[in-house]
């Protein structure tokens, strides 16, 4: 007993197996121990539910969200459009050979030779669809509550779902059956007529033409549920609907030329008929209307009949009333060139279904007035789908130059009825044309604010790593810490003339010049006579008092105020790190406090450099009045020269002695205040980055 259930479970432990699941971000998870089921079994219905980036080739499984199956979508929707276009061309075939004495129908058979080779092409994509959809995964409907579902990998479930659902469909539209007709059924059947064999395999036509037509809309489907849209442009969505409704034109013309051509034969029967009857003409067959049949007796009935005379649509005296087919009998279209009866039922089609039928005069035939009405819906329905769709299209590429406009026709209304002055209205028109002009009315913040982070962070990577890294001070960070800075900078645009900050004014933002110059400007404070100016050019940055009021060890509420006045000198493009922004990289990467890195803000800031060259040139007037002052002393002493030198030595020396002790103290005495100065900014916690005040030239240097 117990060695049975050993062998029991050590078969059910050959039986399992190991499945690995994937995330949607192709990560690597534990593998789990999944026990191997039989198809069918409800019980364990989910074992083979896998993600959906679960190794599908290695199992002969497509996975339909792949770029594989997209791209096949696409060329099968192609193909399904061309397909829709090549099987209208099966009614050009029957054609009327107009003679002097007789007519007769013929069959094209070059044209059926060129149809049947691209009609076979088009079968075997259809085919080729087939296969495809038996390997194609699919998502399980009890595992979309959340997410997109979990992808059912079974080969068997995924054949079993597919022939209980559009198995059928697919194969009706995949069938030969023109070709089968025309190359072995009609020759099989050698007495039929042409008319029979014409109207057999336009109902053939027909017929598969509905499955046809159907998968044109699932696989629109298809692709709308992958990518959003069918086409990725607006032009390319526009032509799409209108060649659909091309193609409708394309088929009612030629179901016109094929009646056009029964419409003939119907009234050749008629006339026969007649003659049969009242005339004492060799009897009418069918048969003789065929061109290739020949024989004595057709001859001698086509020299007596007056079928073709009675049935002559150029001769208005006849009383058979064609209606609609007029225009193709009288203009004898059906024994034109293929390439002639094709464009004049192509237009035939086209102008009648724009105009919903209005101008066609139809008979009492039953057949010609049932297409008259179907005409009539189809181009009311079929035009309604392309003005909606086209419109819809085009509006969509028009769509943001006509929120701009309405934009500029509000802002014009506001500024009238607040009466603004001509110079800021002249200011706000300058800033919205060129806000338009560098964005295209796309709200750039609040599309990246529907991103997740690591998008948001790569996009930021590409737009402004080159760009920030032509800032010299940005050269000195880690690629971790110009990701954090590239993650938070958001876009700014100035006109010409405006300020971006003001001397005194609190400061919101560091700004990073791309393209365009600033000028920065400052009072010190508004003292009479000081003004320093400097110009800021694509590289540089200004309101650097936020990066010492980031680097505080304690958060404080109020920004700093600014030291200069930032205008913009013609229109400027570039990148603001907004003060929130700033404090939490600070607070985040403690290698913004690095000395290193604070000696490169001061050595690349223009504000520093500017405060430098200031102070340089100051000391530099302080050290040649000194000098000036100095030489003057020497000049003065060398007059009393001669005067000191006839008192004793006695005096000097006792002289001497004071000056160096005086000396000796005064040293001692800057020593020790020097250090209550360390002790005291010790205590204090004041920002690293504290600039000095402006230098003043005004100031008599200290002797």
């Amino acid at each position: 007993m117990f060695g049975s259930r050993r062998v029991d479970d050590m078969v059910e432990l050959k039986r399992q197996r190991t499945v690995r699941f994937y995330s949607d971000e192709k990560r690597n998870l534990p593998t789990h121990n999944v026990p191997k089921q039989r198809f069918g079994d409800a019980n364990n219905k989910k074992s083979k539910l896998l993600a959906k980036d679960d190794e599908p080739w290695r199992k002969g499984v497509l996975n339909p969200g792949s770029d594989f199956v997209l791209h096949w979508n696409r060329v099968f929707l192609i193909s399904c459009l061309i397909a829709v276009f090549i099987d209208p061309m099966y009614f050009y075939l029957p054609s009327i050979d107009y003679g002097n004495h007789t007519s007769c129908i013929k069959t094209d058979r070059h044209l059926t030779v060129v149809v049947t080779v691209f009609r076979s092409l088009a079968d075997f994509l259809y085919v080729l669809h087939i296969v495809f959809k038996f390997r194609t995964a699919y998502v399980a409907p009890d595992t979309r509550v959340f997410g997109r579902g979990e992808l059912v990998m079974d080969p068997k479930r995924i054949a079993w779902r597919y022939l209980t659902s559009d198995f059928v469909i697919d194969l009706v539209a995949a069938l030969p059956l023109p070709q089968i007709v025309i190359w072995l059924v009609i020759p099989a059947a050698g007495n039929s007529s042409p008319e029979h064999n014409n109207n057999t395999l336009a109902m053939i036509v027909l017929i598969q033409y509905i499955p046809r037509l159907y998968l044109i809309f699932p696989s629109s489907y298809e692709i709308i549920k992958a990518t959003g849209v069918v086409a990725k442009t607006a032009w390319v969505g526009a032509a799409y609907n209108l060649l659909l409704y091309l193609i409708a034109s394309h088929v009612l013309g030629a179901l016109w030329y094929l009646l056009s051509v029964d419409r003939q034969t119907t009234c050749w029967k008629q006339v026969c008929m007649q003659e049969d009857v009242t005339t004492n003409i060799p009897f009418c067959r069918v048969k003789y209307l065929d061109c290739d049949f020949s024989s004595q007796e057709k001859q001698i009935w086509a020299n007596s009949t007056n079928v073709f005379t009675n049935c002559d649509a150029t001769n208005s005296s006849i009383s058979f009333n064609f209606g609609m087919f007029q225009p193709a009998l009288s203009n004898h279209v059906p024994a034109q060139q293929f390439v002639k009866k094709y464009f004049y039922s192509f237009w035939w089609g086209l102008q009648n279904l724009s105009c919903y039928g209005q101008i066609l005069t139809v008979s009492t035939f039953i057949g010609e007035t049932l297409f008259a009405i179907f005409l009539a819906v189809l181009g009311l329905v079929l035009f309604a789908h392309l003005i909606g769709n086209v419109e819809t299209y085009l509006q969509s590429i028009t769509v943001r130059v006509e929120e701009w406009r309405l934009k500029q026709r509000d802002t014009e209304e506001w500024m009238k009825h607040r009466r603004l002055p001509h110079d800021l209205r002249e200011r706000v028109r300058r800033f919205i044309q060129y806000k338009w002009l560098a964005t295209r009315g796309v709200d750039e913040e609040s599309m990246f604010k529907c991103l997740p982070a690591d998008l948001r962070r790569d996009i930021k990577r590409h737009l402004c790593l080159d760009i920030v890294r032509r800032v010299s001070f940005f050269s000195e960070m880690d690629a971790q810490l110009l990701d954090a800075i590239c993650e938070r900078l958001v876009s700014s645009l100035c006109t010409e003339g405006t300020y971006i900050v003001r001397e005194g004014d609190p400061v919101t933002e560091m700004l990073f010049i791309v393209r365009g110059k600033l000028e920065s400007s400052t009072t010190n404070g508004g003292r009479t006579g000081f003004f320093n100016s400097i110009t800021l050019k694509p590289g540089d940055f200004c309101g650097e008092e936020l990066l010492g009021w980031a680097l505080l060890p304690r958060s404080v509420a109020n920004l700093p105020c600014s030291t200069r006045t930032v205008k913009a000198l013609v229109e400027v493009e570039a990148f603001a790190l907004r003060a929130e922004d700033l404090k939490f990289v600070a607070n985040q990467f403690r290698r913004l406090h690095s000395k290193k890195l604070q000696h490169a803000l001061r050595f690349y800031s223009p504000h520093w450099r500017s405060w430098a060259a200031c102070f340089i040139q100051v000391a530099w007037r302080r050290f040649m009045r000194r000098k000036g002052a100095k030489e003057l002393s020497l000049r003065e002493s060398s007059f009393y020269s001669r005067s000191e030198e006839e008192s004793g030595s006695t005096v000097v020396s006792s002289s001497k002695c004071k000056q160096s002790i005086g000396v000796i103290i005064l040293a001692s005495n800057f020593a020790t205040n020097l250090r209550k100065g360390a002790r005291r900014i010790k205590d204090i916690d004041m920002p690293k980055l504290q600039k000095p005040d402006e230098p003043d030239f005004s100031v008599e240097p200290f002797d």
